[in-house]
């Protein structure tokens, strides 16, 4: 090791919770560098005689606390390189919300030095002594610059940190009201555990941004709450943490053994489910279906995120940088007038996107899990992207005409194989002319077979009324009524 960094934690704010320890590694060492003077213990330390030097000139170069503190951390490492020992004194424990130390961490064995750690009481400690809470029943701790990523949980009690000034507090409410009701009593409390300057407070949360006293001392504290705000970002969360309970240690045994593979059938279900609200028209079950939908999209992005690969953020992330690169006449400064237009660059932005270099691959990439129709539908339209295409529809119902008496010379004979084949054909030629039409094959069957469900409804019910089971009529029988079900226009 070429130098070694001794981090020591300053403590909440209090004298008496700096340890021996750290007071002597202070003391004993000529190379004693503070985060920030911005701490009550520092004119104790100056009073004693701690010579020391402080970063805040840093927070002054950057732009954002990222940028502060990794300039923060590379002045540490040069200066341990060049000095061999160097004390760095944080506020609070070292290892609790202190990222310099958390960078420290990760750097220290790439940059061969030697780090110590010696702790302190955190201002957790001294938040759980000022507001009489016990942490066995849940306590989350979150960074207010860092809520987005790090979310809140209404069920249990939230310490949010960070809350130096007004204008941070105003973006902390906006946040939070997103998980609670504006009225929700929460508690702001500065400088805790710090005798004759703590304060606590208690106020609705509409009012966290109207403190003029906030500081770098302030924290805020939520406790448990039954009923939070109906917003998108706060349930997309609740659904996401009901899904982790399921699939975690003690959850459900069936939710816990699923895997991408196994829960494909249930995906393809989901979908045509939601296919069939929207055919009906029926809102409330298109709201419930939907709903099913993304607890699919939440269960793989769980599973995906156990295994290390990515997690809900990443896949709603993905999309909206995709969205955003598929519309650059909407974000960007491409001029288009039509939706055609739209479509066009929409598949050239794809065919970069996926870097693909020939229209084949794009052929390919349309999915073989498809169902036929459609899958064949979408060959077709990528194909005639590229001029590829019948010039009319006349000549479309010729082929089917071709591909339909090619496949009566095969299907009397006994090779299946050349029988498929021909059926298929005539098939895929039926789908062009569904494409040419602009009319969904899939669609158009699906309500072919609807038709057909009805038609045999008619049938089963007046043959119910001759006292008779379709089982017993003749096939003529049968037909006579199927024939009246279709003059009847069912």
């Amino acid at each position: 090791m070429i130098g070694k960094i001794n981090i020591i934690g300053l403590g909440p704010g209090g004298i008496e919770d700096i340890s021996l320890g750290t007071m002597e590694k202070m003391k004993h060492f000529q190379h004693v560098y503070l985060r920030t003077r911005k701490h009550p213990t520092v004119s104790y330390l100056e009073k004693i005689g701690i010579v020391f030097k402080s970063f805040d000139f840093i927070y002054d170069q950057g732009e954002n606390f990222q940028e502060v503190y990794h300039k923060i951390v590379l002045e540490l490492i040069e200066k341990a390189k060049q000095e061999k020992e160097i004390v760095y004194a944080v506020p609070g424990h070292p290892l609790v919300a202190e990222e310099t130390v958390e960078r420290i961490l990760k750097l220290s064995e790439q940059q061969k030095l030697e780090v110590e750690i010696l702790p302190a009481m955190s201002f957790i400690d001294a938040m759980i002594q000022s507001l009489k809470i016990d942490p066995i029943y849940g306590l989350k701790i979150i960074d207010a610059l860092e809520m987005d990523s790090q979310g809140v949980d209404p069920k249990i009690g939230n310490i949010i940190t960070q809350v130096y000034s007004p204008l941070i507090a105003s973006e902390t409410k906006l946040k939070l009201m997103e998980y609670y009701k504006d009225e929700t009593m929460i508690i702001i409390v500065r400088a805790a555990g710090v005798e004759g300057e703590e304060k606590i407070v208690q106020i609705p949360l509409y009012e966290l941004d109207r403190q003029p006293w906030i500081d770098y001392l302030t924290s805020v504290y939520i406790p448990p709450v039954v009923e939070v705000q109906q917003m998108s970002g706060g349930q997309i969360q609740r659904l996401e943490e009901i899904v982790s309970i399921l699939r975690g240690k003690n959850g459900c045994p069936w939710d816990k053994k699923q895997t991408h593979e196994s829960l494909k059938e249930n995906f393809i279900e989901e979908v045509y489910e939601v296919i069939d609200a929207i055919c009906k028209e029926d809102m409330k079950n298109l709201e419930e279906e939907l709903g099913d939908v993304l607890l699919q999209v939440v269960f793989h992005s769980q599973i995906a995120k156990e295994k290390g690969y990515f997690d809900l953020q990443d896949v709603i992330r993905g999309i909206c940088e995709k969205l955003i690169y598929r519309h650059p006449h909407i974000f960007g400064n491409v001029d288009v007038k039509t939706s055609k237009e739209v479509l066009i660059n929409w598949e050239k932005l794809k065919k970069i996107e996926k870097d693909m270099d020939t229209q084949t691959e794009v052929l390919k990439a349309v999915p073989n899990s498809l169902p036929a129709l459609m899958r064949a539908y979408k060959v077709q339209k990528k194909a005639a992207d590229i001029g590829f295409d019948w010039e009319s529809i006349e000549d479309v119902i010729e082929k089917i005409k071709e591909e339909f008496y090619e496949f009566l010379e095969v299907y009397s004979t006994l090779n299946l194989d050349k029988i498929v084949e021909e059926l298929g054909d005539l098939l895929f030629s039926v789908v062009n002319g569904a494409r040419f039409l602009k009319i969904q094959p899939e669609i158009a069957l699906g309500k072919a077979t609807e038709k057909f469900i009805h038609r045999f409804s008619y049938m089963e019910d007046e043959a119910k009324k001759q006292n008779k089971n379709l089982e017993e009529m003749s096939l003529e029988q049968m037909n006579q009524l199927w024939n009246q079900a279709k003059k009847s226009k069912i």
